[in-house]
């Protein structure tokens, strides 16, 4: 029970009912300022969350991006989840998953390789697509990487000065690879405030209008993924085909090709939309009966389009509706 206090003619009330006054006057004095300042302490900040039944981390927008990346690529080229769990491991040492403009010497992006060693140009390492197949070229030429301590598969392509260092991240690599390969659906979420809207290509040019396009999107898939994805406009009548787009995941190689598998291979193909949101201006990621939204930030994989389709439906833009 509150306190009572004494007001100004000797009677005792509650403070609780002095507290509420107090309340309802600097809303009047100050409603404006409230309202106006609301979504600062309602908003969740930039960035992405994982979470498991094996445990959770969080991811800034960059890094999320990184890792869809690293691992679509990875599942392009058939290799096993182990294979992404390295590289992702590999890429938490080297740059905290940041594609770096430099570092030690001439070291460059996600893996940090060097020009001078035979990785490539370093414009050729600042893309990401590119060093992890590089990275990927070198670790399937190690005998039994798969079975290999992690740190001993990673020193042996990265040749590195610390060859321990990379043990102490498969935790969390392994984490990441989990779900960005689809095999924990549902389990990636990513607060996005803004879309990335590219500078003009020229003096006096205007920014584009629009921070993606379905060519964009398509280029994305078909380059990180390869021919695993298959991408076309969502039905005639059912949707706008210039925003909605339908991506259909094969199996992963090597698995039996069921339900599950493409359940699986689905989830990575959703989780990847969800962490390129921002810089492709994905609105919405619909897959497994769920759906993510940018327009709902930190909700979540809520209650979606029904269960049953194989297809994830990827809409450009921000949603319409709720």
């Amino acid at each position: 029970m509150s306190e009572p206090v004494e007001d100004a003619r000797g009677r005792r009330r509650p403070l609780r009912k002095v507290l509420i006054g107090l309340v309802v006057l600097g809303l009047a004095a100050g409603g404006t300022v409230y309202w106006l300042n609301r979504d600062t302490f309602t908003t969740p900040p930039e960035g992405c969350k994982v979470t498991t039944a094996a445990g959770q981390g969080t991811l800034d927008l960059a890094q999320a991006s990184n890792a869809a990346t690293i691992t679509a690529v990875t599942l392009s080229r058939g290799l096993p989840e182990r294979a992404a769990t390295i590289a992702l491991a590999t890429a938490m040492q080297e740059s905290k998953l940041r594609n770096l403009a430099g570092g030690d010497r001439d070291s460059v992006g996600l893996f940090q390789q060097r020009p001078s060693q035979g990785w490539g140009t370093a414009q050729q390492i600042a893309d990401p697509v590119y060093a992890t197949n590089k990275f990927l070229d070198s670790l399937v030429k190690v005998p039994g990487y798969a079975r290999l301590p992690l740190t001993d598969a990673a020193q042996a392509v990265q040749k590195s000065g610390y060859p321990q260092a990379y043990a102490k991240h498969e935790t969390n690599a392994t984490l990441l690879a989990s779900v960005f390969s689809g095999r924990e659906g549902g389990a990636l979420d990513c607060v996005v405030h803004e879309f990335y809207t590219p500078p003009p290509a020229a003096p006096g040019d205007t920014a584009a209008a629009t921070p993606a396009t379905s060519p964009d999107l398509t280029a994305r898939v078909q380059r990180e993924f390869g021919r695993s994805v298959a991408v076309a406009p969502a039905a005639k009548g059912e949707h706008d085909p210039r925003r909605v787009l339908a991506l259909t995941a094969q199996p992963a190689t090597g698995s039996d090709g069921g339900a599950d598998a493409k359940r699986q291979s689905g989830w990575a193909v959703a989780q990847w939309a969800v962490a390129h949101a921002q810089e492709l201006g994905v609105g919405v990621v619909a897959y497994d009966g769920k759906a993510w939204r940018f327009d709902k930030p930190g909700d979540g994989w809520r209650p979606g389009p029904a269960a049953g389709s194989d297809q994830v439906r990827v809409t450009l833009g921000a949603p319409t509706a709720s």
